[in-house]
Parts: C-alpha cells; structure tokens; sequence
C-alpha cells in the first residue's frame, strides 16, 4: 500500500516540478524574484506539518494520506488552469498541503511498519516505487507534449485525475491496518534528538538550492527546453529505481554516518562545480549527481528510528518536517534576490551548507540507539521524558 501511495504521490508531484520552471517562465512570466516567492509558498505547509498532531485526533494516519493525496492532486490538476501569478501561488499551496502532509505520516507509517534490520531495504524500495511513478510521469510529459501536442492546462488536468483515480482506488481496495503503537498526539521536541534534528534542518537547506535554483539555471542560463528537462529527470529517477534498494543495503551494511559522510563530501563539489559550470553538459551532469546522493537520506531516517521511542514517530514526523521548512520558508526570498546579482554565490553557499552537514554526520554513532544518540553519548538507556 505504501509503495503505490508513493506512486500516486510521485506522479502529480513529479509532472508538476518538471514543468515548473518553463510553465513559470513561459506562461506567468516569473524572474528569480517572483520564483523565490513562489518556492516560500510551497514550503509554508511543511513548515507547519507538526499541525499534523492536531489532526490526528480527528483522522487515522491512514485515512490522513489519502486526504494528502486528494489535494495533491487537486492542485496540480488546477495549475494549468490559472496561469497567473496568484493563480499559480494558490495551486501550488494547496498542492503542497497534499504532498507534505502525505510525507510526514508516509515516513511515520513507515517507520511503524517496517522492522529496523530492514528499514533501509524497504525505504529503497518505497523510494524505487516512487521513482518508477516518476519515470511514468515524465515519459507521459513527452508522449503529450511532443507527440499530442497538448498544453500545461490539459497535463497537469489529466496527472491530477490520475491521482485522485489511484486515493480513490487505494480507500477501496485496502483495509485499515491495525496501529500497532499509539502515536502520541501532542508534540515531541526531545533533547536527545537534537542530532536528528540538525541533520533535518540542513538537509532542508540544501535541498531548497537544489530545486529552487538548479533546475532553474537550466532553463535561465543554459535554456533547456521542456523536452529536455523531462529527458533529465527521467535519467535522475530511472537511477533511484535501479539504486535506492542498493542503497538502503549498503546504509544497513556500512551504517548512517558513513552513507551521510559519503553523500556530504560529494555535495560539497557538485555545488561547487554549479557555481562555475558553463557547459549545459556538464551542468546536466551534475545535476544527476546531485540528485542520485537523494537516496543517501535513507540515512537520516534509520537513525532515527534506532534512536526514537516507537511512540513517537509520528509526532517525530511532523516536527522534523518543520524544522526541515524552516530553512525552507527563510531561504527561496533572499537567495532569489542574490541570484539576480550573483547566481556563483548561491551555489557556494550551498556548497558551505553541505560541509557543515558533514561536520554534523561525523557525531552519529557506529551503533546508534537510545542512550547512543550521538558519539560522545554515555551506553545507557534513555527515558522516554528526555
């Protein structure tokens, strides 16, 4: 159930990004300035995802997905229909609603269900799922676009229907599964996940960079059309869907810090190399690189859940996506504002952010688990109060 959640998920979520930055600039008209804005738009519901304690009390988790889902696809199936600018803000926060609300209790079922001597396997293979649905959705852009010859309006109408079609089938077709551990309801701010919490925090940051101003440069600078953009998302997730279960293992095999050291010192040059690149090639290039050290994020997640109270997963969630948002919310405006003057120093900022994320992965333990949060932790067990 989960894997073909993350299908319908990936299928309006993916169409969306990969026509954001031509339908932007082509049909409403956006510079960097307006782009900005747009992107703190979109990430003020993650930033207010530790809500999604409140609404359990109303709604199971379960139930809380596929209403996820139905906005995602609400959102992106209007977006071709309001090309202006307050149109496309208001579709975009409420497709992001649906997407972030459905990540935050997606990661909390997840962790719920799956066994922590397979999480990493079974994550990759979530990941891999989504990635195929991506895959679907970017060969579905090419077919219409290049051989249909339809518009915005008529793709994103026809992926948002294809995700309500998928809610609607997955609410009759699945029973409601047991809950194993009662999720608290009421929110988890816990001293002894402060690492986890630093890692969310500037796994935030830099992700902003990457799909705020990467994809943007490549159709600004190096004028990349619609056909190649979806050329080049297609390679980045035809790579998730043959590495992410690979790579789930290998977290399980060599540990987080070692994943995250790995994933970290190669960010640190590919966001070097953008501040500089001047081959549409090469730029293409990193940008598949950049997108491949994704699935390292597997690692984030394990740790937690070795180190978590089972309790507080979901809870847990919706925090870490806030605090994820914070750099989300803080970033877009002024960096879309620096990029008008100096797009090199956007990407060397990004470059300092993943060094400052290494120095924080370097902190998590061989064997991370309660009491063995971070490496100079004393081996005891800690309560669930701290």
């Amino acid at each position: 159930m989960l894997m073909l959640l993350s299908v319908a998920m990936q299928l309006s979520h993916q169409t969306w990004f990969t026509l954001l930055n031509n339908f932007a600039i082509e049909r409403v008209g956006f510079t960097g300035a307006e782009i900005g804005i747009l992107q703190t738009i979109r990430e003020i519901p993650g930033f207010l995802a530790f809500g999604v304690v409140l609404v359990l009390f109303v709604i199971r988790e379960q139930s809380l997905a596929l209403l996820a889902l139905v906005c995602l696809g609400l959102g992106t199936g209007l977006t071709g229909l309001l090309p202006n600018a307050y149109g496309f803000y208001a579709t975009t926060l409420l497709m992001s609603l649906g997407f972030h609300y459905y990540e935050t209790i997606a990661q909390s079922l997840a962790l719920q269900w799956l066994p922590k001597a397979q999480a990493g396997h079974g994550l990759g293979r979530i990941i891999a799922a989504g990635s195929f649905a991506a895959l679907a959705a970017y060969g579905f852009v090419y077919l219409t676009w290049t051989l249909l010859g339809l518009d915005y309006a008529a793709v994103y109408l026809l992926v948002g229907l294809i995700t309500l079609a998928i809610a609607g089938f997955v609410w009759l077709a699945y029973p409601v599964f047991p809950q194993r551990i009662v999720q608290r309801r009421e929110f988890v701010l816990r001293k002894r996940y402060w690492l986890y919490y630093a890692l969310v925090f500037m796994a935030g940051a830099r992700r902003q960079i990457f799909i705020v101003f990467a994809g943007f440069m490549m159709v600004e600078k190096f004028s990349f059309s619609v056909t190649a953009i979806t050329t080049l998302f297609l390679a980045n997730h035809l790579f998730n869907m043959l590495l992410a279960p690979r790579i789930g293992r290998l977290i399980t095999r060599f540990g987080e810090r070692t994943a995250l050291t790995f994933e970290y010192l190669g960010l640190i040059g590919v966001f070097t190399a953008y501040a500089f690149v001047s081959s549409p090639w090469l730029a293409a290039a990193l940008y598949l690189l950049d997108h491949a050290f994704f699935a390292m994020a597997i690692a984030i997640k394990t740790y937690f859940q070795k180190i978590a109270d089972p309790a507080d997963f979901a809870p847990s969630a919706g925090v870490a996506f806030s605090i994820n948002h914070i750099a989300a919310i803080a970033l877009p405006i002024p960096l879309g504002l620096l990029w008008l003057t100096s797009p090199t120093a956007v990407f060397l900022i990004g470059a300092g952010i993943a060094a400052c994320s290494l120095g924080l992965a370097r902190l998590i333990p061989e064997a991370p688990a309660p009491g063995r949060e971070v490496r100079w932790s004393p081996a005891r067990l800690a309560t669930p109060a701290e």
